[in-house]
């Protein structure tokens, strides 16, 4: 779904202020001003200009909605994005500028909360579903986010531990084998034409359905959506797909992408590092070391490629105890995030 055309109504911003959809000329002030959240909030800056332009005017723009707010004075200040995920999901994000005074920031964080819940209704009105979820976020220890999230009447409903894993130059060939029947392999390729094998695509879409049919805020995503999803991230790689067999039948899925170096907390250039968007192993395959295989597959391909990381998520309240097997091969805990949800009946604005 893309933005509405018209400029929402200013009320309820401080005198002078507007709102309006951003453009690819906004993107750096949109990038400095993330930063600066991540900044206050977190410790250190992340992200980038490649990943916002994606959101904002690249790929992954068709099914996001953005407003960008500024002062008086032109400085872009909030910003409200509404990623229209799949049917009853809509994922929100709304950042505040932390330079500005507590008296300006909680009318513009409450007008831009309220602008996103408009946003997520009119979403679920044009998808023809009578409500949808907001699922937002917040960085652990964040009071101001926390505060305004109640405010809007989100509730916290889960914490994520965000793990890396240092990878060295000597673990490209020197990992544990797979278990005997288990044989992991890159997503196939057509030579012909560079794309990749309709099967295996399929294969990983359905192990991944199967294997978190039982998590957490679980929700069906149709194979088209997924694939469209994913292909909008700028660190998108088909040969950062894998599938792992046992006794020759598909039973377990890794989906990774690149994550591009920029600078640490100190202004250090950082290489390029790997994350593990999703892993799944089938119900039927579990405790043949399956997620371990694939694990060393995407460990080994990062150290090939000179990367110095392996970066995931974890739910921190899982029942599965994954978080046992990522901290055995070496994976800790580098910050935690939160997700907070709200329920909203769908209107046409």
């Amino acid at each position: 779904m893309s933005s509405p055309a018209v400029a929402p109504s200013s009320a309820g911003l401080p005198s002078g202020w507007t709102a309006r959809e951003p453009t690819g000329d906004d993107v750096e002030d949109l990038v400095r001003l993330l930063r600066r959240h991540e900044k206050e909030a977190r410790g250190w800056p992340g992200a980038d200009s490649e990943q916002v332009t994606a959101d904002v005017t690249g790929k992954g723009a068709v099914t996001r909605s953005h407003w960008l707010i500024r002062d008086p004075e032109g400085v872009a200040r909030a910003w409200v994005s509404c990623h229209d995920r799949a049917a009853g999901r809509v994922l929100v994000g709304v950042t505040v500028d932390p330079d500005l005074d507590p008296e300006v920031a909680e009318p513009v964080a409450a007008y831009a909360f309220a602008l996103a819940e408009r946003t997520s209704a009119g979403i679920a009105h044009d998808r023809g579903l009578a409500a949808t979820q907001m699922d937002s976020g917040a960085f652990e220890d964040d009071d101001r986010q926390d505060r305004w999230l109640r405010a809007a009447g989100f509730r916290l409903v889960r914490t994520w531990w965000q793990m890396e894993r240092p990878v060295t130059p000597e673990e490209a060939t020197d990992h544990p084998e797979p278990r005997e029947g288990v044989v992991v392999h890159r997503v196939r390729r057509d030579d012909a034409v560079g794309l990749p094998d309709e099967d295996d695509l399929h294969a990983v879409h359905e192990i991944l359905e199967e294997s978190f049919a039982d998590h957490f805020n679980n929700y069906r995503e149709t194979f088209e959506e997924f694939l469209d999803r994913l292909r909008a991230d700028p660190g998108h790689r088909w040969d950062h797909w894998w599938l792992a067999e046992v006794d020759g039948a598909p039973a377990g899925a890794l989906v990774g992408t690149t994550v591009t170096g920029r600078l640490d907390p100190q202004g250090n250039p950082v290489p390029d590092g790997s994350y593990v968007e999703y892993i799944g192993v089938h119900s039927s395959a579990r405790g043949r070391g399956v997620a371990k295989a694939l694990l060393w597959a995407v460990i080994a391909d990062a150290a090939a490629r000179g990367r110095n990381r392996v970066g995931l998520e974890v739910d921190a309240e899982s029942p599965t105890g994954a978080d046992g097997l990522y901290t055995s091969m070496g994976w800790r805990t580098v910050y935690v995030t939160e997700s907070w949800h709200k329920d909203v009946e769908a209107s046409a604005g």
